[in-house]
């Protein structure tokens, strides 16, 4: 069995920049995505990695990227990676590893204050946030800092 399956969930690193293939008239959107990962090193300090990715979406997802997300957006991609080769002008090989989308989930809108505004608003209602989610579980909010135990993964 053979799987390429890719979920990357991070903050737009410019604005989308769609295309149009001529032969066929599909849409084609790129634009690069950067993701954050924290970890400390062998002395004990807190680091922080930044690694990014490039994004190629087709179609209808194309379309959605360039009209709603922009430069600093976050959003979460599945798809699977592929790589492309060319030769440049002065005749070298070039590569290039891209994600090529098959589902997109759009983040937050900004300018509408996210989920502070939502949590804000929940917070005058006599109900709890518990009696207000669809199940009985509650959702643990995880901070950046926190480290999390593999152990405790129910999964």
């Amino acid at each position: 069995m053979n799987l390429n399956k890719v979920i990357v969930v991070g903050r737009l690193t410019q604005d989308p920049e769609k295309r149009t293939i001529p032969e066929s008239g599909l849409s084609v959107t790129s634009f690069s995505v950067a993701t954050n990962s924290y970890f400390k090193d062998k002395s004990g300090e807190n680091q922080e990695r930044t690694e990014f990715h490039d994004i190629v979406l087709f179609g209808n997802l194309a379309d959605i990227a360039s009209q709603y997300l922009k430069k600093g957006s976050l959003a979460l991609f599945e798809g699977r990676l592929q790589t492309r080769n060319w030769e440049d002008k002065e005749g070298n090989r070039r590569y290039r590893t891209e994600i090529v989308g098959e589902k997109l989930q759009l983040g937050p809108r900004s300018g509408e204050g996210g989920g502070a505004q939502r949590k804000n608003e929940n917070s005058g209602n006599s109900k709890s946030t518990k009696e207000n989610q669809s199940s009985d579980k509650e959702i643990p909010v995880i901070d950046e800092d926190d480290e999390i135990n593999v152990e405790d993964i129910p999964f």
